[in-house]
């Protein structure tokens, strides 16, 4: 195992280091655990379109710590042309994922923390200081989320969940993962079952190699098995992660989601999504008004460099749905649970001091 895992004992996917920001490259696992590091905002923006970081609240942290290293580096007189090379350099990064709104939240912290300030110097010292606090509340609220899921979790029976959503997609600890973590960890001892989650095989991949890291037995199911596991009967819940909630409820998260939200409505079994609050957003009134990434063909035409799909064939590759907040039986954060209808308690969150702090 590598020297950097073993720097504390929980995964952290994301570490400075002798002022340096490694990332733990999600592309090599569960092959090889290699970490890049990032010199750069043009390396970041790489870093996080090529998926070496991602999960939403991943995203957010590391697009922080690119704010401080791109602050650092800018040479500037005065603070009016450091604050315009600042935001030159945060519009670059917040462009490179457009659907997790951690993104867009984190750059735009960093960019009202650094105008507080005097000089370029005291900037860049508050913009670290900034990732570096982000990145231990992202932990802290992921903790909160798992305590306050886990009441949600079936003593016994199945949970099923998509993509990734551990420690690999945040700072630390996870998020829907960490739900099911803390439920068993509280003596609950319900079955795991996960989801391939084509085309980028986050669950296969990612979501595997972390449970089996945490000595948690699991079973992995591809995409389309999901509906006949359920009608089975051996599935008692569903929890997954977000990547953007709207206003009024309905939630981005990774394609296959609403799939997996439509077939538990039709089975009687709730479905739960776990998520700081960082990654709800007030200014989008519904799911209509999310933007949905999509990504090349090649993902899905080709499978570890190698082409599955007939030549010439049309590809859509949406990285996201939106499921609606309809299907949704509560939202987990940091907190507290949020039962429909969640446009009221959202926006009631929001205008709590201490949630406005943090978010």
């Amino acid at each position: 195992m590598s020297d950097l895992l073993t720097i504390t004992e929980e995964l952290q996917p994301i570490v400075w280091q002798e002022d340096k920001l490694l990332l733990l490259d999600q592309t090599m696992l569960p092959a090889s655990e290699e970490w890049v590091t990032v010199h750069d905002a043009v390396g970041a923006v790489e870093a996080i379109r090529s998926m070496r970081v991602r999960g939403a609240p991943a995203i957010g942290i590391a697009a922080a710590y690119a704010m401080a290293i791109a602050a650092r580096s800018i040479e500037a007189p005065t603070m009016p042309a450091f604050l315009g090379a600042l935001d030159a350099q945060a519009a670059r990064i917040s462009a490179a994922r457009p659907t997790a709104v951690n993104l867009g939240w984190a750059v735009q912290r960093c960019q009202d923390a650094a105008r507080t300030c005097n000089t370029p110097g005291q900037a860049a010292a508050r913009i670290l200081a900034l990732a570096q606090a982000m990145r231990e509340q992202d932990i802290e609220a992921n903790k909160a989320i798992a305590r306050n899921g886990a009441a949600l979790m079936p003593d016994s029976g199945g949970v099923l969940t998509h993509c990734n959503t551990g420690a690999l997609a945040t700072a630390g600890y996870g998020t829907a993962l960490g739900v099911i973590r803390a439920a068993l960890e509280s003596g609950k001892r319900p079955r795991v079952f996960h989801t391939e989650t084509r085309p980028w095989l986050q669950g296969a991949r990612l979501t595997a190699w972390e449970l089996a890291r945490l000595g948690i037995p699991a079973t992995l199911l591809v995409d389309s098995a999901a509906g006949a596991l359920m009608a089975s009967g051996h599935v008692a819940a569903v929890v997954t992660g977000a990547d953007r909630i709207a206003a009024n409820g309905d939630t981005a998260n990774k394609i296959g989601t609403y799939t997996l939200a439509a077939l538990a409505a039709a089975n009687g079994i709730p479905f739960y999504v776990a998520a700081p609050f960082s990654t709800v957003d007030l200014n989008v009134k519904s799911g209509q008004d999310i933007p949905v990434e999509e990504r090349p063909a090649a993902e899905v035409t080709s499978l570890a460099g190698q082409r599955i799909a007939a030549e010439g064939v049309a590809v859509w590759n949406p990285v996201f749905d939106v499921t609606p907040a309809g299907l949704i039986a509560a939202i987990i954060t940091e907190h507290g649970v949020l039962r429909p209808p969640y446009e009221t308690q959202l926006n009631s969150l929001a205008r709590q001091p201490e949630v406005t702090e943090v978010a």
